[in-house]
């Protein structure tokens, strides 16, 4: 797994590559600790180029949204793959995650 990472005023932007698995999922958590350490409280992933999603994976999203909740920033989610977006939907995690199009539509709803 690949992240890169992007700035655009105070948005967070993580654009995730490859596979994110029990073995890469730490990666993505460090990232996103040290992101709200430096005071950011709203996030993007992009899952463009996202191959697979495993549940590892899906906690880290979890607990992402949640600690954005709970210090009233918020996490949004952008170019899900349909097989990917299965995942969220079966888990439930479409009930309560903002899922967009693209990097564009997510920025325009901070």
């Amino acid at each position: 797994m690949e992240i890169v990472e992007k700035k655009l005023n105070d948005i967070h932007i993580l654009r995730i590559q490859g596979r994110l698995d029990s073995r890469t999922a730490p990666e993505l958590e460090k990232r996103v600790e040290d992101s709200m350490g430096n005071g950011t409280l709203q996030l993007i992933l992009d899952f463009q180029e996202l191959e697979y999603l495993s549940s590892a994976g899906l906690r880290i999203i979890l607990k992402t949204a949640k600690d954005l909740k709970r210090a009233n920033g918020k996490l949004i989610l952008c170019a899900v793959e349909d097989y990917i977006k299965e995942v969220f939907e079966i888990s439930g995690f479409d009930t309560f995650l903002i899922i967009v199009a693209d990097v564009d539509q997510a920025v325009a709803m901070f």
